[in-house]
C-alpha cells in the first residue's frame, strides 16, 4: 500500500514538473454581448477600461462568432467541442444524452497535468450533467479558481461573469437594475440614457432609451468585475504567466440579437492576451493586433486540448487556433440556432465574415416571437405597445411579423442588418455561393436537428442522437433534407412539391412537408384545402397537429380545434409544446382561452409548456406580463 502511495506521488510530480513549462490559461467568458457595445471595437459611449486594455496589449477579433444564439446550446458546444446540430442539443436546455467516449475537454487536460476549475456556471446541455461536470473538471463552483492547485501545477481556469445577463439588460425588474447595477457603479463608471447612439433596430424615444442603457451599464459593471479578478491573478504573481481568453457566450441579449440567427445573434467579442514568455505562441502578433481570422466555439476544445500538450480526439473537430499544430484557416463558418425555452425555431447560418447568410425554416414564427423570459421584459412590452399604436418604422416593425425564408445581410457595410439583401441582384452570386456552402454543410454533417424534438426525445430513450445521425437507414438525411429544404419557401409551385411530400411513407418527411406549408399564404394554401384536411387523420401525430393548425388557422376547421385541444393536453411535452407554439400564431385564440388555462394547471407540466402557457394567455392580457408571472 505504501509503495503504491509512493510510486502516485512520485508520477504527479513528475507530470507536474513536466508541466511546469505549459502556460497557465485563464478564460474570462461574459454573457449576452455584442461586440459593438465595446471600446476596443470602436463604441466611443462604452465604459469598458479593463477589456480595453486587454485588446490594446493582445489579439482582438473582428471574426468571432458563437455557434448557437442562446447559451445552453452555446456552452453545449464550448464543453463538447461539438456543433450542437450534430449532437442533437440545440435545443435549449433540452437535457439529451451524448457518447459517453465524449467528455468535457478540461478532461483531457488534467491527462497532461492541468489542474482545471470552473467559476461557476455549467449549463452545458446535457443529460447526467452532474456526473458529466465532475468528470471534466477538478473543481467547479463558486470558489473555484487557480489557488488549490500544487505548486507548480498549471492551470486552466474558467470564471463566468452574469452582470451582462439578459435577466440584467432587461428581465429583471427595473427597480432590480437600479439597485443590483446601477448603484454598483461610481459616476464615472455609469452611462447615461442620453449618452449612446441609439441602435437602428430600436424606436428612438426616451423609453427605449431609459431602457436600453441597461446594457452599457451592465457591460460596464462586468468590466468592473473583471479587473478586479485580474487584479487577483497580478497579486498571485501569476500574470507574466497566463495567456487570457476573453469572449462573450453569444449576441446581445436585447431583443433581435439573443435566439436570433443573425449576426447579432451569432457574433461575439472575443480578445487574447498573452504575457512576454508566451507571445511566441501568438500566429496574428500582440500589442494591439487585430485579426479577421474566422473562428468559432468549435475551435475553443482544439485549441486548449493542443496547447495541454494532448493528442487530439476523433470527435473534436475544430480548428487548433495556436502553437505548433496550428490549422489552417477557415474560408467560412456554419452556424445554428434551434428552440430558446419554449419558443421553437429553425435557423441555419453561413458567414464568411463579411456576409452571413441565414436559412429561416420555420418564417411564419417572427424574430420576435413568444418566449416568455423575454416577453415579460419591459423593453419588449414598450417595443409591442409601439408597434400597436403603429409607432415603428418598416423595419422595426419587422421584428414581429413574418420573415423571408433567408436573409442575406452585408456586415461590412450594415452592421446592423437593415437590409435584406436576398432578392437583390446584384448580390445575386454572394447568395447562390452561400446557399450551396449552407447545403453542403449541412449535408456533410448530417443534421440531427431536422428531427422534430418529439423524435429526438424517443431517440434518446435507447441511444444517441449523436450516433443515431450516422445511421443511414435509421436516419435516411438525403430524403428529408429534401423536405425540409422546402420549408419557408412560398408560391403554388412549391405547395404542389409539399402536398405531393405528404404521401411519403416516410413520418419526418410528411412532417416537413406540412411545416412548410404552415409558412405559406391563405391564397396558396386555398387550392390544397382537401390534402390538408385530409392530413388531419394521419397517423403521426406531429403530421396530425401541423395540418390541423393549418385548418383552424386559414378555414377555421372545427375538427382541427378539437385537434389542436388534444394535443395541448397531450402528456409528450414536446407535442404540448407544439401545440401551443401553433396557438400563438393563430389569429383566432378565443376557442382555446380555456384549455390553456387548464394545461398550465396540470401536473408535470415542464417549463417550457407551462410559459407557453403564460405567454399564450400573457399575449390577450389575460394575465400580466410581468417578471412575477414569468412561468
Amino acid at each position: 500500500m505504501k509503495k503504491t502511495l509512493w510510486t502516485l506521488s512520485f508520477l504527479l510530480a513528475v507530470l507536474i514538473g513536466v508541466a511546469q513549462n505549459k502556460p497557465n490559461i485563464l478564460w474570462i467568458t461574459i454573457e449576452d454581448s455584442s461586440p459593438q457595445f465595446f471600446g476596443c471595437y470602436g463604441n466611443k459611449n462604452a465604459r469598458t477600461p479593463v477589456i480595453d486594455k486587454l485588446a490594446e496589449e493582445g489579439v482582438r477579433f473582428s471574426n468571432a462568432f458563437s455557434t448557437g444564439t442562446v447559451c445552453s446550446p452555446s456552452r453545449n458546444t464550448i464543453i463538447t467541442g461539438v456543433r450542437t446540430f450534430k449532437m442533437g442539443t440545440g435545443n435549449h436546455r433540452s437535457n439529451y444524452p451524448i457518447p459517453e467516449y465524449i467528455k468535457g475537454f478540461p478532461f483531457y487536460m488534467q491527462q497532461q497535468g492541468y489542474y482545471v476549475t470552473n467559476n461557476a456556471k455549467t449549463d452545458y446541455n446535457v443529460a447526467n450533467a452532474k456526473a458529466f461536470t465532475q468528470e471534466a473538471w477538478n473543481e467547479s463552483s463558486g470558489k473555484a479558481g487557480w489557488w488549490n492547485r500544487q505548486p507548480g501545477q498549471p492551470f486552466f481556469a474558467v470564471f463566468n461573469f452574469e452582470d451582462s445577463h439578459q435577466s440584467r439588460t432587461m428581465t429583471m425588474p427595473y427597480e432590480w437594475y437600479l439597485k443590483n447595477v446601477w448603484e454598483k457603479l461610481t459616476e464615472e463608471e455609469r452611462i447615461a440614457e442620453d449618452d449612446f447612439r441609439m441602435p437602428p433596430i430600436y424606436r428612438e424615444s426616451p423609453e427605449m432609451r431609459k431602457h436600453f442603457a441597461r446594457v452599457y451599464n451592465s457591460i460596464s459593471l462586468t468590466d468592473k468585475r473583471i479587473g478586479e479578478l485580474l487584479d487577483r491573478l497580478s497579486a498571485d504573481n501569476l500574470r507574466d504567466s497566463t495567456i487570457i481568453f476573453f469572449y462573450a457566450d453569444h449576441g446581445e441579449g436585447e431583443p433581435r440579437g439573443k435566439t436570433n440567427g443573425i449576426d447579432y445573434g451569432y457574433r461575439v467579442p472575443f480578445v487574447i492576451w498573452f504575457p512576454e514568455m508566451y507571445r511566441h505562441l501568438s500566429p496574428w502578433g500582440t500589442a494591439g493586433a487585430v485579426s479577421d481570422e474566422l473562428i468559432d466555439f468549435e475551435d475553443l476544445a482544439s485549441t486548449l486540448v493542443s496547447l495541454a500538450g494532448a493528442e487530439l480526439p476523433e470527435h473534436l473537430k475544430g480548428r487548433v487556433l495556436m502553437g505548433e499544430k496550428r490549422s489552417e484557416p477557415a474560408g467560412h463558418l456554419i452556424l445554428s440556432a434551434d428552440r430558446s425555452d419554449n419558443g421553437i425555431d429553425m435557423v441555419r447560418s453561413i458567414t464568411d465574415g463579411r456576409y452571413m447568410y441565414s436559412r429561416n425554416y420555420l418564417p411564419f414564427i417572427p424574430q420576435g416571437r413568444y418566449i416568455r423570459y423575454m416577453y415579460i421584459s419591459e423593453i419588449v412590452q414598450q417595443m409591442r405597445s409601439d408597434y400597436s399604436a403603429d409607432r415603428l418604422d418598416s423595419l422595426q416593425k419587422s421584428y414581429f411579423e413574418e420573415r423571408p425564408h433567408e436573409y442575406l445581410f452585408d456586415i461590412e457595410n450594415d452592421l446592423w442588418e437593415t437590409k435584406n439583401l436576398a432578392n437583390d441582384p446584384e448580390y445575386k452570386s454572394v447568395l447562390e455561393k452561400m446557399r450551396q456552402q449552407l447545403d453542403d454543410e449541412v449535408l456533410k454533417a448530417r443534421d440531427v436537428m431536422f428531427l422534430p424534438e418529439y423524435e429526438i426525445g424517443l431517440i434518446s430513450e435507447s441511444e444517441t442522437p449523436y450516433e443515431f445521425r450516422l445511421d443511414a437507414q435509421k436516419y435516411p438525411f438525403e430524403e428529408i433534407s429534401v423536405a425540409a429544404s422546402l420549408s419557408g419557401k412560398r408560391g403554388k409551385d412549391i405547395a404542389e412539391e409539399q402536398v405531393k411530400l405528404l404521401q411519403s411513407k416516410n413520418d419526418v418527411v410528411r412532417y416537413w412537408a406540412v411545416m412548410g406549408l404552415r409558412s405559406q399564404p391563405r391564397e396558396v394554401l386555398d387550392n390544397f384545402r382537401e390534402p390538408i384536411t385530409e392530413s388531419m387523420n394521419d397517423a403521426y401525430p406531429l403530421v396530425s397537429l401541423t395540418s390541423a393548425a393549418i385548418a383552424f388557422q386559414f378555414w377555421g376547421n372545427q375538427k382541427a380545434a378539437d385537434i389542436l385541444i388534444k394535443n395541448c393536453e397531450s402528456e409528450n411535452m414536446d407535442i404540448a409544446l407544439l401545440a401551443i407554439n401553433f396557438l400563438m400564431y393563430t389569429d383566432n385564440k378565443a376557442p382555446f382561452v380555456e384549455t390553456i388555462k387548464k394545461v398550465h394547471e396540470m401536473p408535470e407540466r415542464n417549463y417550457h409548456v407551462k410559459a407557453g402557457c403564460m405567454d399564450f394567455l400573457g399575449s390577450l392580457n389575460l394575465v400580466p406580463n410581468n417578471f412575477e408571472y414569468r412561468d
